[in-house]
């Protein structure tokens, strides 16, 4: 089959993304498809529609129309009424584009694209899909600029094309000519991992079968692909914006704790300790229970950081001692990191205790808490036993008088074992699914 401008069936339209064409706008895209031009702008307003607020949560929606002489044959302008079209076109630009954004890291505030169709050859939902997501970029890199976004919340890479079959030929990105005489007629939008947010499709001339469908999806996914890259061009340093490493602040300048955490996220995020985060304030650790001090620290610095923070606070919770040190295990003795006067004191109040009686637990509450007030918590806890005597050189706190299950103290371990076992570690487990939403 030869197409009616030349190209060939798995060949997009020269695709052309102009940023910055509206400078009054908080974000803009001029986009060319062929002979399709849409002008896409993001404006951001602070605040959001009355179901959101005090959720701590943006909203991202978006407004599509076509100019009178977008077409051959003049458009009546939408009056207060819209038509049914640009409604449903809108509907599908918005929550397209919502798939972009975690709006927990948005704030209190909603960014609009608004998708005005310049002049229209097929497929100018697709092509304001694309062109939205640039200007949604744009806006949110001026949002960052200005201070009021520490981190992107842009978490994936957005863009749409259309695919259909054409007398009997399955193509893709389909002019006007083609798409108003094609048998199969489909929409795509799809993020940067290859998954679908939206698939419209329709036997319009006659049914399709599975083989073609798989033929279509071929060409959607390979459309999109490109887009993808030609989106990245355009945007250049703006880019950056897209599914950024999140950083991660510990609630902590404990140096042996945060290398802990950090070894066992691995490189997933950067993870960096409060006082490099600029965060020097003193928390008042005021909670009874392990759980209410590791949500207070948390909370804490993520709002004096603005970054995600988490927080622990761990202690040694003695049978024979009804849970004590508990949460005063760092301060027990009085005097706050004093290794050596919490373990003279704890083995002091354990020295008319049998060897049956000297049951213990190495307990971990993690708190996570995000810029807009949402908290995750969870907890670890390790068994063990309280020995009479300190073996092993590596460790700290209590570890060397605490006995694990396999007979060694947590200061003998090798550092690589501990971190599997350690309550820290089963807390953390239990955390990495919060973690891995970021």
């Amino acid at each position: 089959m030869e197409r009616t401008d030349g190209r060939k069936p798995d060949m997009l339209r020269p695709c052309e993304m102009q940023v910055g064409f509206v400078g009054t706008a908080d974000g803009s895209c001029l986009i060319r498809c062929g002979g399709t031009r849409v002008i896409c702008t993001a404006s951001v307003e602070e605040s959001v529609p009355p179901f959101l607020r005090g959720q701590g949560m943006g909203w991202v929606t978006a407004e599509y129309a076509m100019l009178p002489a977008s077409t051959g044959r003049r458009k009546a302008r939408d009056g207060v009424k819209k038509d049914g079209r640009s409604v449903e076109i809108s509907r599908l630009i918005g929550r397209a584009l919502r798939q972009a954004v975690d709006r927990r890291f948005l704030g209190e505030r909603t960014i609009t694209i608004d998708c005005d169709v310049l002049e229209a050859d097929g497929g100018t939902r697709t092509a304001s899909i694309t062109g939205g997501f640039v200007a949604l970029c744009c806006a949110i890199d001026k949002l960052m600029q200005k201070g009021k976004l520490k981190e992107s919340p842009i978490v994936h890479q957005i863009a749409a094309v259309s695919a259909g079959i054409v007398s009997d030929t399955p193509c893709l990105d389909l002019c006007y000519v083609e798409d108003s005489a094609a048998q199969t007629d489909m929409n795509f939008v799809m993020d940067e991992t290859g998954a679908f947010i939206e698939l419209q499709g329709t036997g319009e001339g006659r049914a399709f079968s599975r083989d073609e469908l798989n033929e279509i999806l071929n060409l959607g996914e390979k459309g999109i692909r490109e887009l993808h890259a030609m989106q990245r061009q355009a945007l250049g340093e703006k880019a950056g914006v897209i599914a950024p490493r999140r950083t991660l602040v510990i609630a902590s300048n404990n140096q042996h704790k945060i290398r802990e955490i950090s070894e066992m996220l691995d490189d997933s995020m950067q993870v960096i300790s409060m006082r490099e985060a600029g965060f020097t304030g003193e928390i008042d650790e005021n909670g009874e229970t392990f759980e209410e001090n590791a949500v207070i620290k948390a909370q804490a610095v993520a709002k004096a950081t603005g970054y995600c923070a988490l927080a622990d606070d761990s202690g040694l919770a003695v049978d024979a001692l009804d849970g004590a040190p508990g949460v005063h295990s760092a301060r027990y003795a009085g005097v706050h990191g004093d290794d050596a006067a919490n373990n003279a004191l704890l083995i002091e109040n354990m020295k008319d205790v049998a060897q049956e009686d000297r049951t213990a637990q190495f307990v971990c509450a993690m708190a996570l808490a995000l810029p807009n007030g949402e908290t995750h918590t969870v907890l670890g806890s390790c068994p063990g036993v309280i020995t009479y005597a300190p073996r092993g050189e590596g460790g700290f706190g209590y570890d060397p008088y605490f006995e694990y299950l396999s007979g060694e103290t947590f200061a003998e371990m090798p550092e690589e074992e501990k971190n599997r076992v350690s309550h820290r570690a089963l807390a953390m487990r239990a955390m990495l699914p919060y973690l891995e939403e970021l």
